[in-house]
Order: C-alpha cells, then sequence, then structure tokens
C-alpha cells in the first residue's frame, strides 16, 4: 500500500439512488486505511474499489444516523473473515449504544479487536507515527464530529545542499536523527542542508450546517471533503435539515484556504453531480463533484 488518496465508496445522502451507494469513504495514506461513515452497503463499495477491509486500521464516524453507520457491522465481519489485526473506532461518544448494537448486530462470533475512542471534546483525538488525528463537534440534529488529519511539519532535504556538505547515504539518515554531524572535520547541522515542510492535512465533513467549526477543521488542508445535500436554491431545506449547500461547502472551502475541494452525500433529487461542481466553482476554482468509485490524489505539496 502506499500513496495518499481519496476513494469515495458512496455518494447517496439519506436514499441510495440506481447510481449511488449509501456514504463510505476510505483515505489512503501511506501506510494508513482510514474508512470513513460505513454507510449500508460499504462492504460491496470496498469490493468494488479494490480496497482489502482486511487493510483498514482506522474507522471514523462522524454521527450515528443510519446512513453513515448501518455498513459497520459487514464491515467489522469482514475485517474479522479476511485475518485484520484489529481496528481502532472514533465516533461521538453520545453515540456508544447504537455503536454497542452495531457492534453486535448479528449472532456470529466477534474477536476481532475493535478498539473504541468515543470523543466528546474538539482537538486531538489520536497520534501514531507521522500523523495525528483531530476531531470538532458540528452542527447537524445530532452530536457529529468532523475529522482533520494532520501531518506533522517536518524539513526537506535539498540535494544541491547535501553535495556541497559532502553527504551521500548513511550519513543523510545519521543527520536526520541526531540533527546534525561531523563532516569532514566540520559540524553540519540539518538546517543547513534542508528546507521546511510543511505536513499535509486532509478534511472530512459530514452533515451539518454552515458553522466556524467546520472552516477551522478545514483550515489550509490540502484535501477538504464536504456533505453538499443541496443545490444554493435550497437553502431553506438545508437550514431545515441541518445540511451544505453548494454555496456553503464552497465557503467553507474558500475561508479555510484548502487545496482542493471535493463534494459528495447528494440528495437523491439531483442525478447530474456536474450540477453541483458547477455551482461551486462559482466561488471556488478547485472543485471534484465525486461519484462512486472516484479516486481523487491528495495534491501533492509544491
Amino acid at each position: 500500500m502506499g500513496g495518499r488518496e481519496f476513494v469515495a465508496l458512496g455518494t447517496s445522502s439519506m436514499v441510495p439512488t440506481r447510481t449511488r451507494a449509501h456514504q463510505g469513504s476510505v483515505l489512503r495514506w501511506d501506510d494508513e486505511l482510514v474508512l470513513f461513515d460505513p454507510g449500508e452497503g460499504t462492504q460491496r463499495q470496498l469490493t468494488l474499489a479494490g480496497v482489502p477491509a482486511g487493510r483498514i486500521t482506522r474507522i471514523c464516524i462522524t454521527h450515528l444516523h443510519g446512513d453513515h453507520c448501518l455498513g459497520l457491522p459487514g464491515v467489522l465481519a469482514r475485517m474479522q473473515l479476511d485475518g485484520a489485526p484489529g481496528v481502532d473506532l472514533y465516533y461521538p461518544a453520545s453515540g456508544a449504544e447504537y455503536v454497542a448494537r452495531l457492534r453486535r448486530a448479528t449472532a456470529g462470533e466477534h474477536h476481532l479487536d475493535v478498539r473504541e475512542h468515543p470523543v466528546d471534546e474538539d482537538g486531538l483525538v489520536d497520534r501514531w507515527p507521522g500523523l495525528e488525528l483531530h476531531a470538532a463537534a458540528l452542527d447537524h440534529r445530532v452530536d457529529t464530529y468532523g475529522w482533520r488529519l494532520q501531518e506533522p511539519d517536518g524539513r526537506r532535504m535539498v540535494p544541491h545542499l547535501l553535495e556541497r556538505a559532502g553527504l551521500t547515504g548513511p550519513a543523510i539518515s545519521r543527520l536526520q536523527e541526531r540533527g546534525e554531524l561531523v563532516v569532514d572535520g566540520r559540524t553540519v547541522r540539518l538546517e543547513d542542508v534542508s528546507e521546511p515542510r510543511r505536513g499535509q492535512a486532509f478534511a472530512f465533513v459530514m452533515d451539518t450546517r454552515f458553522c466556524a467549526a467546520a472552516v477551522t477543521l478545514a483550515r489550509d488542508v490540502d484535501l477538504l471533503v464536504t456533505e453538499c445535500t443541496y443545490l444554493a436554491d435550497e437553502a431553506r431545506l438545508a437550514e431545515k435539515w441541518a445540511h451544505l449547500t453548494t454555496t456553503d461547502a464552497a465557503r467553507i472551502a474558500t475561508e479555510a484556504r484548502a487545496r482542493r475541494l471535493v463534494l459528495t452525500h447528494y440528495s437523491q433529487r439531483h442525478l447530474d453531480e456536474a450540477e453541483f461542481a458547477r455551482e461551486a466553482q462559482r466561488h471556488f476554482p478547485d472543485v471534484h463533484a465525486a461519484r462512486d468509485l472516484d479516486r481523487i490524489a491528495v495534491p501533492r505539496r509544491s
């Protein structure tokens, strides 16, 4: 595995259609495979997308409405069948009773190691080598959290500076580990042969009205995925049901200074995803209206 890309498993909102499965998304991030909001049918969509369920390392659920979680029992069963070593599961703490029911929804065996992380406040949720998971409460009809994956800032080695300092091969690794190294009687510091590299970031914003928390969560991300249930002229419906319109989604991306915006979670009343892209692009340039099984790369840092 490897690389960094977003895979849209399903792009419908509450009702699946002939061409759209319920919500479900995967983020490949180097050796991590993070599943977001496994709605009904996610196990099959993973197969169609060529994503091995047994390789999933983490599952993040934004909220416990059925179209965002009813696929969890099938995914966990498949992971167990495929011999997965275990999985970390993150979800709003107020939905713990629903998670418990989903985990024991059938009479089958349940011996997969599921490490639960109920979340009840904003901020850092978990950290593992080279990546952090943050959460922020959004504005929906039930407790809902958006998720942000953040790579720590680091340094990028500069080839011509390495050559000038006489550093090659294993010596470069030793310099990175120690911070400085003596080369031919001279002390070479890491900052002498490298430059700052800002860590990449990804944000996942599902069911919510426009809110400041969504903008904060998406601040300066390379890839922002948002729900986009309604078109701009359906703002009253969006407010009533606590969802985003195309204009709202573009506003979040613009105010957050995101690099690329991916739209998903469309109302079944709209058959053409291109409508959503056209409206959002009036306010934000880099928009991808996802269709089921689309793969969208996390933009590389320049």
